[in-house]
């Protein structure tokens, strides 16, 4: 196998599926708006459905979560053995998505090497976390990725490449078209060419560049630091529960883990620079708590008043109604990072609970509900990313988000994870 820390794979697709059917939102998305599960669910019905075979983590916490993991993991034994999978072998996948704006994303499915990925905090491997990884967030997930014999993928890596040398070189060799459809819940369409990787030894070369150190110090302006290769930009904690199962593995098995199917995981690369590519900010509602309150102590603690002038501004929204705030005295350089580090402090061993949200609408419409605040953040800059976590390390937990809920990676390809 290649040193190389992203590379063709063995991609399985349904035949003769209604794949607008078939594909579904990834599963972290809209985990405060059941009736958008339950609309996927009714449009799905009995047909093949990647939505089968993942739990959407609005349900981690249901009371009857066990059946759903059951109802997952049989289904997907049941896709694995039947006649419902085509094996395009040793391959990446050209993606193109047409997101709902109408704006054209691409991306590269291939499998990430996890011998070079690490979320432990600290350290800096050549593929590594952009956001702070909750280690709690991961054991649920486990659950299923230990037991699971499928994969399918809704991380998305990101590569610094101003250029545009990677995603130019894939198009020019994409080929043959493998799925070409509209997305469900009207969120655009998708089209996947393969690349044949017997044809990719240019293509993983110039993504291999990006790992090269006299390269890097260059384009960062930076000496001593380790080569930050590739950004986990979407579905970090995800990548790193597939990291945490290889680990098990690894104690279980020895060195023959090396080579089991689960060293890898199935991702997209995306060039932080496709002008679809939009950082969108990830606010917060707080629910089942004293709104008054916890403004008071969010101001008392951060130094925050109400108005807008220098230094960090945000909003808080009680009951559809925006309060602008200034903080004066931030604890963190971003102003997420200030907000987060107060909310966990004044939300420990409370009854409130805390969700991450996307969309400005969303907070509106989630504050009017009794007990409820939510906090409006501003977005950051995606040419700040890399030299932010090259100079400075992993960012708060849910900083930012590659666009809007409905503009994330639809499941669509799947990998065989089993010995």
């Amino acid at each position: 196998m290649s040193n190389s820390p992203f590379l063709p794979a063995d991609i399985l697709l349904p035949r003769n599926a209604d794949m607008t059917r078939w594909a579904c939102v990834a599963c972290d998305q809209y985990t405060s708006e059941p009736a958008y599960w339950a609309d996927a669910d009714a449009f799905v019905g009995a047909a093949p459905s990647a939505l089968r075979v993942v739990l959407p983590e609005l349900y981690l916490n249901a009371e009857d979560v066990s059946a759903r993991e059951a109802a997952v993991l049989s289904c997907m034994e049941d896709y694995r053995t039947g006649a419902l999978f085509e094996t395009v072998e040793n391959s990446f996948v050209f993606v193109e998505r047409r997101l709902r704006s109408g704006a054209l994303r691409r991306g590269l499915v291939g499998m990430l090497d996890l011998e070079a990925y690490n979320y432990g905090e600290g350290v800096k491997p050549a593929v590594r976390a952009t956001e702070g990884t909750v280690l709690s967030r991961i054991p649920p997930r486990l659950r299923i990725r230990s037991r699971a014999s499928l994969e399918l993928p809704h991380v998305m890596l990101l590569i610094d490449d101003a250029e545009d040398t990677v995603l130019s070189a894939a198009e020019a060799l994409a080929g043959e078209v493998l799925y070409d459809f509209p997305l469900m819940q009207s969120s655009g369409s998708i089209r996947g060419r393969r690349i044949r990787g017997e044809e990719a030894a240019d293509l993983i070369a110039a993504i291999d560049a990006f790992g090269d150190p006299a390269a890097f110090a260059a384009r960062y302006q930076i000496e001593g630091e380790a080569v930050l290769h590739i950004a986990v930009g979407d579905g970090n904690h995800s990548l790193a529960t597939a990291k945490a199962h290889y680990e098990n593995l690894k104690a279980e098995l020895g060195e023959a883990a090396l080579s089991h199917p689960a060293r890898y995981a199935l991702c997209e690369l995306v060039n932080l620079h496709d002008t679809s590519l939009e950082f969108e900010p990830i606010h917060r509602i707080v629910t089942n708590t004293d709104p008054a309150a916890l403004l008071a102590a969010f101001e008392a603690a951060c130094g925050a008043r109400r108005g807008t002038s220098g230094g960090h501004n945000l909003e808080a929204v009680i009951g559809g109604e925006r309060i602008p705030y200034t903080v004066e005295n931030p604890t963190e350089p971003l102003c997420v990072g200030t907000l987060q580090k107060f909310l966990d402090a004044y939300l420990s061993g409370s009854a409130a609970e805390i969700d991450y949200i996307h969309g400005d609408d969303v907070v509106l419409s989630l504050s009017r509900e009794e007990n409820s605040v939510g906090f409006l953040l501003p977005a950051m800059a995606k040419e700040e990313l890399f030299p932010a976590v090259v100079r400075g390390g992993a960012l708060p937990r849910k900083t930012f988000s590659m666009g809007e809920a409905a503009d994330k990676r639809f499941y669509v390809e799947a990998r065989s994870i089993t010995g």
